[in-house]
């Protein structure tokens, strides 16, 4: 089946990176930035995630640079007919354990996975899924189109070609072929088969994906490791996980990624004052019953863990000798606490003493007549 190819056509870019040949080689996208020197044009850093937007560049230069640093460079497809006035792209990329996750908003162009480029030995298999548009994939002598919602797998270890009559929103995901083959069924049959948009897995690795490449996402690497692990999991679970796999992927996969997805969500507006388990469930389309008996199944409640990450999050900053000026009041109030009262007296009966005790312990004695007291 054929697919309409005007001069602005846009594909989906099947993985994440020039990062040395599959996920596992290399895990924190800071270092690879650092190998780098830092110097690739249009290119941005910003809590683990790096950025590329066609915006920052010089608008004469905008698409020779896009070509030969991002799409050759950075993700090694080769690029033909794109419309090199109207063409834009804004990517972001972020490395976990065994996993390159790439979301993206493009326009106007054919990507192209060449047998030079196939030589790079990188055998990763990559979910792609389209959360806006539509997209022509050929691999294999066969061509399949894929509508908004859909998501297919796509081998790195052999040519290929995406090609679209639009705009697309997609996100990627890169796992290491060894990875999968151990939990799906069978990888090369799913290859280029359609997974239906309305798959429960796909709308929650979209989350995890899209509250991962947040700027105030975890970066931790336990908590990395176990979104890995999670995301591992639910893709398993779209493609078909053989029986055993399933059995602990709905058991560690949907219900914790819920609560992963869930959490990280209430980390990245814990300094809003009225975050609620309404607003939450209406975000993640369950139920507010359905994110409090989560949150049971941790022997704990939705109220009680958005006080424990304000309360932790408040103590590392009167740690902090960055926030030595600042009014304990302020940083209540920035950590999410709307009452002034109520944080002390959280706060003393979480940790024993006072914030301002803490603070004087933690920068010395001289702090204890510092403005910020």
């Amino acid at each position: 089946m054929a697919l309409d190819q005007p001069a602005g056509s846009i594909a989906m870019p099947p993985r994440p990176s020039r990062l040395p040949r599959g996920p596992r080689q290399i895990e924190h996208i800071d270092l690879w930035f650092n190998l780098q020197g830092g110097g690739t044009r249009g290119v941005v850093m910003s809590s683990g995630v790096l950025e590329f937007s066609t915006d920052a560049l010089p608008e004469r230069d905008r698409v020779s640079i896009w070509r030969e640093e991002f799409a050759r460079g950075v993700v090694q497809m080769d690029v033909r007919q794109l419309d090199e006035e109207a063409f834009r792209s804004e990517s972001r990329i972020r490395i976990l354990p065994d996993l390159k996750i790439w979301s993206s908003s493009v326009t106007g162009c054919t990507l192209e996975r060449t047998p030079s480029l196939v030589a790079d030995g990188d055998d990763s298999i990559v979910l792609g899924i389209i959360k806006r548009g539509r997209t022509a994939v050929v691999q294999r002598g066969q061509e399949t189109i894929f509508s908004e919602g859909e998501a297919f797998l796509w081998a790195s270890d052999t040519v290929g070609t995406y090609r679209s009559p639009g705009e697309q929103d997609f996100v990627t995901f890169a796992f290491p072929r060894e990875n999968l083959a151990r939990t799906v069924a069978d990888v090369d049959k799913a290859l280029l088969k359609a997974i239906p948009a309305s798959t429960e897995a796909l709308r929650l690795l979209v989350g995890y994906a899209d509250l991962l490449q947040h700027a105030k996402a975890p970066t931790e690497p336990e908590i990395l490791a176990l979104s890995s692990a999670h995301i591992h999991d639910l893709a398993a679970l779209a493609l078909g996980a053989t029986r055993d796999a399933a059995v602990v992927a709905k058991g560690r996969g949907l219900r914790a990624a819920r609560l992963r997805a869930i959490k990280s969500d209430i980390l990245a507006n814990l300094s809003r004052p009225g975050l609620a388990v309404a607003e939450l469930a209406a975000r993640h389309g369950i139920s507010p019953r359905y994110i409090r008996a989560l949150f049971e199944s941790e022997q704990t409640s939705f109220t009680e863990f958005v006080r424990e990450q304000r309360l932790r999050r408040a103590h590392r900053i009167l740690c902090s000798t960055a926030s030595a000026g600042r009014s304990i009041a302020a940083i209540a109030f920035d950590c999410g606490f709307g009452d002034l009262s109520y944080f002390n007296h959280s706060f003393r009966r979480r940790f024993g003493t006072t914030p301002t005790d803490i603070r004087n312990h933690a920068h010395g004695n001289s702090a204890a007549n510092s403005p910020g007291r």
